[in-house]
């Protein structure tokens, strides 16, 4: 799997391009297929896992250098946080943080296109996440503790470039149109129904995929269940307030990506 997880990252296009977001400057770096061949461990959560993904990929191109990756940033023995990667593209050095989310559009929530994408679960927010790069993440580079650091690697600060390797999976309403005007319109892949929204779908096969398999194009060779079945698990999800993705085949063969949620009627 961990092939199609890497394709299905490479697949994932990122949530803005240029700088237009809080004037976070997104990396640009080709999608080039390759053949991944590095030992990942599947227990990593998905962030750290995708973050495994990412060094792959910076390691085939050419035109970069890795200095140093998950970088502990440390006073005494507390730990102020980690610069995910320092980099040299085309010999400019760059700290990149690597970011990979799946996010929900709830227009009930704030007052713009930002604020109103949201966790599957509603734990965070698009705005959050955006908020703490700005305003912790990336000002630890700037850090007194951080020095010592980038000394050792012969890094002066006000050369390195702050940037953002920002992916994410968008995810709209069932049955609604939404088009982005700050965001990327590609990242939307799916919808997300609610309980209600269930009898809809009663002539499909259903199927659950894991965690780290919600990178991946779905495909049709996986085992699919009937609606009853999914009915039954769904149920499951609802009374623990879960929220998770699951693929749908229609009648026509067509398959789709989409989340279950708990928190709408």
């Amino acid at each position: 799997m961990l092939q199609k997880h890497y394709q299905g990252f490479l697949n994932t296009p990122t949530l803005w391009e240029g700088k237009t977001i809080f004037n976070l400057k997104q990396f640009n770096i080709a999608q080039n297929a390759s053949k991944i061949n590095i030992y990942i461990n599947n227990n990593l959560r998905l962030g750290k896992y995708v973050e495994r993904l990412v060094s792959f990929q910076l390691h085939k191109e050419k035109s970069i250098s890795v200095l140093a990756e998950n970088i502990q940033i440390q006073n005494n023995k507390l730990t102020l946080g980690e610069l995910d990667c320092l980099l040299l593209k085309n010999k400019k050095p760059i700290h990149l943080e690597i970011i990979y989310k799946f996010y929900l559009y709830d227009a009930s929530v704030g007052n713009s296109e930002i604020h109103h994408f949201i966790g599957p679960n509603r734990k965070d927010s698009l705005i959050e996440k955006l908020d703490k790069l700005k305003n912790k993440q990336l000002p630890l580079l700037h850090s007194l503790h951080c020095q010592p650091y980038l000394n050792s690697l012969g890094l002066n600060t006000e050369d390195i470039e702050q940037q953002v390797y920002f992916k994410a999976q968008l995810f709209i309403p069932f049955n609604n149109n939404v088009t982005l005007k700050t965001l990327n319109n590609a990242c939307i892949v799916g919808y997300y129904v609610s309980k209600l929204d269930l009898k809809n779908f009663t002539d499909c096969k259903f199927y659950i995929p894991n965690k780290k398999d919600w990178l991946v194009i779905p495909e049709p060779h996986v085992d699919w269940t009937n609606f009853d079945v999914f009915e039954a698990l769904a149920e499951n999800y609802f009374t623990e307030k879960f929220s998770t993705m699951f693929w749908m085949k229609q009648p026509n063969g067509e398959i789709k990506k989409m989340f279950l949620v708990w928190w709408t009627s």
